[in-house]
């Protein structure tokens, strides 16, 4: 199964390398094309990645990301589950990082220490887990040592051996576990842990996302 890993890997490399120069390419935007990543992220529990994009995008465009109510946002989260609780969370996102009239969310995040920035986003903005913070942050170049551990991961870290079941619930200690056992997969088989995951969840949905 490793082989055949791998071979995908050499056949998608190009493409999986080009994604991740793009989501460096992220962090050089404004604060608002960040702030806009981060509701992606939001977003994407129990959604399709794809229907999340094209509603943030809507918000982006409509300019209700970055003044709407709630309500506006909520009515603009097309075939995203749960857009009640994302639109609230996204609302109290924007008062997290708003300072002085404005969005400054680059500041928040230490370019030395992702680690400690993705625990202070947990710990600071509703919605978001370790999979998800993780996830933003990898969308905007700074995943290189984290994993972002959604159903996809998990279930091909269970059919290669590097966890004998899918855990029931994931508590910050069985997530951080659980990224130092996928962490352990990247160098089994050689690949880098942001290209890994990439190459992973496209070969469960056919696409090289975010």
């Amino acid at each position: 199964m490793i082989f055949d890993l791998k071979e995908d890997y050499k056949k998608s490399r190009s493409l999986i390398k080009n994604r991740l120069k793009e989501f460096k390419a992220v962090w050089d935007g404004s604060d608002k094309e960040i702030f806009a990543e981060l509701c992606f992220c939001i977003c994407t529990p129990q959604s399709k990645a794809v229907y999340c994009d094209k509603a943030i995008s809507v918000l982006v465009k409509k300019g209700i990301l970055y003044s709407g109510t709630i309500e506006q946002v909520r009515k603009e989260l097309v075939a995203v589950r749960f857009p009640n609780n994302k639109a609230k969370y996204i609302v109290e996102a924007r008062e997290v990082f708003e300072g002085k009239g404005k969005i400054r969310i680059k500041d928040r995040i230490d370019a030395g220490d992702i680690r400690k920035t993705r625990e202070w986003i947990v710990k600071n903005v509703k919605g978001i887990g370790f999979k998800e913070a993780s996830h933003f942050l990898r969308n905007i170049g700074f995943g290189q040592d984290l994993a972002i551990l959604d159903v996809h991961i998990l279930k091909n870290m269970v059919k290669y051996g590097f966890v004998r079941e899918m855990p029931k619930t994931i508590s910050k200690t069985v997530y951080l576990a659980l990224e130092e056992k996928f962490s352990s997969f990247a160098e089994t088989v050689n690949i880098p842990m942001t290209e890994l995951d990439l190459l992973l969840w496209s070969a469960e949905t056919g696409l090289i996302f975010k």
